[in-house]
């Protein structure tokens, strides 16, 4: 497994191996230059990993001015607050404004996972462009982009403090297998770098697009995004794994929401534990030959009934370019684009 970590904006294409970039072998020997190893990684066993995550205060600056918030006027179309007082992200909810000067002068760091498997790197040039636009504007960003075509990761002018590195990982016959690995990718990265170079991790899909903002009002411990297909419907009409035999399986009379898979985020302590968890669960499915009917979804859907999210973005977050826009959805931050599966998928 490569990994070439980019320490500065791409100005060419991919075609041969860029000069800018620092190769070497992810999980073992380095191949042409000294990557600096923190002494915890050399000394802590994975039970005991140390993570930059923490806690902090929400510290408004003085003289700050804002629209007076209001205990008696707001949003009155949806729901803002879940049943264990979690916040739902929705346009009308949240000060932009007032979220960012508490957030920006924490010196963030986040960190961006996206997957670009066979013909889904096609999908990456407008990804990347749109989250430089609208994504965590202002804050700094680590992009880890997994993929099996690296030389065809295209050129992208980050802005400072914005970094981006391309981790080879092998291809698969089946878009299940892509899906289902992801956990795995996910948490190994994490227990290898992801730990001590960010503060909070977002798990993305690469088919989409960011539209409008996305800030600081996402951060959260742990954070889950309603799909959009489903926000309308009631619990016994959603997708989950309804087989007893599954690790995924969630009974008829239980369940929120239906959390959409193509979006993971939070403190990246929490999404290890998920991802960690999730993996096992679905290789104990594995080894009793059963696949959840949703691959990854199905058993994150599993764990955040029991394991509930800190914060919940609203459908905002996880559009569907073929879907009409919706009276309460009043902007769309990111969506997944019209695609022709049987062209992008290796199988359908």
């Amino acid at each position: 497994m490569l990994i070439a970590a980019q320490t500065c904006s791409m100005n060419v294409a991919l075609a041969t191996p860029h000069p800018r970039y620092v190769y070497f072998n992810f999980f073992s020997e380095r191949l042409n230059r000294e990557i600096p190893i923190d002494e915890d990684q050399k000394s802590t066993s994975l039970s005991r990993l140390l993570f930059r995550s923490r806690v902090r205060n929400m510290v408004s600056p003085e003289k700050l001015l804002y629209k007076q918030p209001s205990v008696l006027v707001g949003r009155t179309d949806v729901v803002s607050v879940t049943p264990w007082l979690a916040p739902i992200v929705w346009e009308g909810t949240f000060d932009p404004v007032l979220v960012d000067n508490i957030y920006k002068p924490m010196n963030l760091t986040i960190a961006t996972t996206v997957f670009a498997i066979g013909k889904y790197v096609r999908f990456l040039q407008d990804f990347l462009d749109t989250a430089e636009k609208h994504f965590m504007v202002g804050f700094n960003m680590r992009y880890y982009v997994f993929t099996d075509r690296p030389h065809d990761v295209p050129s992208v002018n980050l802005t400072r403090g914005r970094h981006l590195s391309v981790i080879q990982v092998p291809g698969s016959n089946r878009w299940q297998e892509i899906s289902a690995r992801r956990m795995e990718i996910i948490q190994t990265t994490i227990e290898r770098q992801i730990r001590r170079e960010a503060d909070y991790i977002f798990c993305l899909d690469v088919d989409s697009k960011f539209h409008a903002r996305w800030g600081p009002e996402s951060l959260g411990r742990l954070v889950a995004v309603i799909h959009p297909g489903y926000y309308e419907q009631t619990r016994d009409r959603f997708p989950y794994e309804r087989r007893p035999a599954s690790t995924a399986y969630i009974p008829m009379d239980e369940g929120d929401y239906y959390y959409g898979g193509a979006m993971i985020g939070g403190f990246v302590e929490d999404v290890y534990t998920l991802t960690k968890v999730c993996q096992t669960r679905f290789e104990e499915d594995a080894g009793n030959s059963i696949e959840a009917a949703w691959q990854e979804e199905s058993h994150l859907n599993r764990y955040l009934l029991y394991n509930k999210p800190s914060k919940v973005l609203s459908p905002e977050y996880l559009w569907q370019d073929f879907k009409a826009k919706t009276k309460e959805v009043k902007v769309i931050r990111f969506s997944g684009v019209i695609k022709n599966y049987a062209d992008v998928r290796p199988n359908v």
